[in-house]
């Protein structure tokens, strides 16, 4: 819990007494590797924390290829933060790459610390800021060629190549894994 209770102090102030406010809301979760966080076609009701961990955002294209479209480390929220608040219907996965710790609120916890401490709004808006840009595909180019593509994936998440399946960092890449079996081949 101090994991997300430092993470959320660098969006703004808290006493003790908020910060233990907060810790109180949340759950410790653990989700095993390849269980959902959140499914399509489900609402999602509850916003997570990476304590320890690596889960990806997915999802299916219109040829049925499934595309990792980020992935979300240690020490960072995730939520499809638009269905979240509107309660409407996801069209994206949130799956365990790893084994992972998470802090968990649902719905109701979330939105009551918004109704007890003062500036939450002004906090969480900031995370969810943060969250948003980080979700939204900042890595690849398809224009580029697929081995700048993948050393950029190597700057960006520079921890996660050894962590998460190989079959993940090629879909997120927009490549075959034999394409980067031979591009790391070749950068060795």
């Amino acid at each position: 819990m101090k994991e997300l209770i430092a993470y959320v102090l660098q969006f703004g102030n808290l006493n003790k007494q908020q910060a233990d406010l907060i810790a109180g809301k949340a759950t410790e979760a653990e989700l095993r590797r390849d269980e959902y966080f959140s499914e399509a076609g489900k609402i999602p009701r509850q916003v997570g924390f990476v304590v320890d961990g690596v889960v990806r955002g997915c999802y299916y294209n219109n040829k049925g290829d499934e595309i990792t479209r980020c992935f979300i480390a240690e020490n960072n929220l995730m939520v499809d933060y638009v269905n979240f608040e509107a309660n409407t219907v996801s069209s994206e996965y949130l799956q365990a790459c790893t084994d992972c710790k998470l802090v968990v609120f649902s719905k109701q916890n979330w939105d009551e610390l918004s109704q007890i401490i003062v500036d939450w709004d002004h906090i969480k808006n900031k995370m969810v800021q943060l969250c948003m840009h980080q979700k939204s595909r900042k890595g690849p180019v398809i224009s580029q060629d697929a081995t700048t593509r993948y050393l950029e994936f190597l700057e960006n998440y520079p921890s996660l190549i050894n962590r998460v399946p190989l079959a993940y960092v090629a879909s997120y890449l927009g490549v075959t894994q034999q394409s980067l079996s031979r591009i790391r081949k070749n950068i060795r």
